[in-house]
């Protein structure tokens, strides 16, 4: 049974070795925290359970570093120790989720209203060619490639905005969104829709009408949000069921 439970933590988080032991405890929590970002927390079928040996191993470090890492990540709120029963990442209510999804919506709107005040061209043109770039992704069912250039995308405008505060908030949330919108990319072609909103997004901000792109930012992330709610059930004890 452990054996069995370790060859699916060892396919499910796939950990590159850390080589040096300058500041070893940030590379560790860093190492990790990218590997759950890259985790379908969200599928049905997810093992949200993390095995410490396994991770030690694949990390090839020992279990104080792994263990101090693993602190800081419950910290955050991205995964849970529970005793005698294990390490598990932490999968939010239905609730949760689309509480989320409005303060992403909201965060995200006012960075483009800012952006389109103080974004350089040369931002403006990386976003479209970051938007075109991808596109095609989207159309060839490549759904875990464009599900990272999506949420980049989303990152570039926040980053545009000029504000360090609304990014870095929006960083708390960004591991849980990613997850949220990589799963639902795969439902009622919301990829090839995605594609739509991006282009009229950039062309608002290129256009510099502060109304229109904070409007077109919400709207966007708000079909999100509705999409969730209708089709998404209740999340609870990791197990779940999607609304038909």
């Amino acid at each position: 049974m452990y054996q069995r439970i370790e060859n699916l933590q060892k396919e499910n988080m796939k950990l590159q070795p850390i080589t040096s032991n300058l500041t070893l405890k940030d590379r560790v929590y860093d190492r990790l925290r990218e590997a759950i970002v890259e985790m379908n927390i969200y599928q049905a079928d997810a093992d949200l359970r993390l095995d410490e040996r396994s991770m030690a191993e694949q990390l090839k470090v020992s279990r104080t570093p792994l263990r101090e890492a693993l602190t800081r990540l419950e910290n955050d709120g991205l995964i849970e120790i529970r005793a005698r029963k294990g390490v598990y990442v932490v999968r939010r209510t239905l609730e949760e989720i689309l509480e989320m999804i409005v303060a992403w919506a909201a965060l995200e709107s006012m960075a483009a209203r800012l952006a389109t005040d103080v974004a350089s061209v040369a931002q403006l043109r990386e976003l479209r060619k970051h938007a075109l770039r991808h596109s095609e992704s989207s159309a060839h069912a490549d759904l875990s490639e464009y599900s990272d250039a999506n949420i980049k995308f989303h990152q570039m405008i926040l980053d545009m905005s000029g504000c360090a505060l609304l990014a870095e908030m929006a960083d708390g949330l960004f591991v849980h969104m990613h997850a949220v919108r990589r799963r639902a990319l795969e439902e009622n072609d919301r990829a090839t829709r995605s594609v739509v909103d991006h282009m009229g997004i950039i062309e608002a901000l290129e256009a510099r009408n502060a109304d229109l792109a904070a409007q077109l930012v919400r709207e966007h992330t708000m079909r999100l949000h509705n999409h969730v709610r209708r089709v998404w059930s209740k999340f609870e004890n990791g197990q779940e069921s999607i609304a038909g």
